[in-house]
């Protein structure tokens, strides 16, 4: 892993920046589902599961921000809006495919141990 010689902007380490974005609870599950393609929001929320309404909405305009969710809005009566990612967003894929990589070899390894 590359260490930069000082901190900039803050960042003491680069992989400081991924952590950031995949932050909370919910942000890595929102970009799962999102990786199938654009979702309304009623929809993703019922894969999500027990997300309540406001922290969904909360957590969808933060990464609307971050510029990894797309919001689009087709004005119609009623109303339609779906969101995807943006290119940004599924850049993340293969940060949540290492992660789930390694998820499963410690689980693996658990159940070694376990026996």
């Amino acid at each position: 892993m590359n260490r930069p010689e000082t901190a900039t902007e803050g960042w003491h380490c680069p992989a400081e920046r991924t952590l950031d974005f995949l932050s909370g609870k919910w942000r890595p599950m929102v970009i799962f589902w999102l990786m199938e393609g654009p979702l309304r929001f009623n929809e993703l929320r019922r894969r999500l599961g027990t997300i309540t309404h406001r922290t969904l909405s909360r957590t969808l305009k933060e990464m609307e921000a971050d510029r990894l969710v797309k919001r689009r809005d087709y004005g119609e009566i009623p109303p339609r809006v779906d969101y995807s990612l943006t290119h940004r967003g599924r850049s993340l894929k293969p940060v949540l495919q290492a992660m789930e990589d390694w998820a499963q070899t410690q689980a693996e390894r658990n159940r070694g141990e376990l026996q």
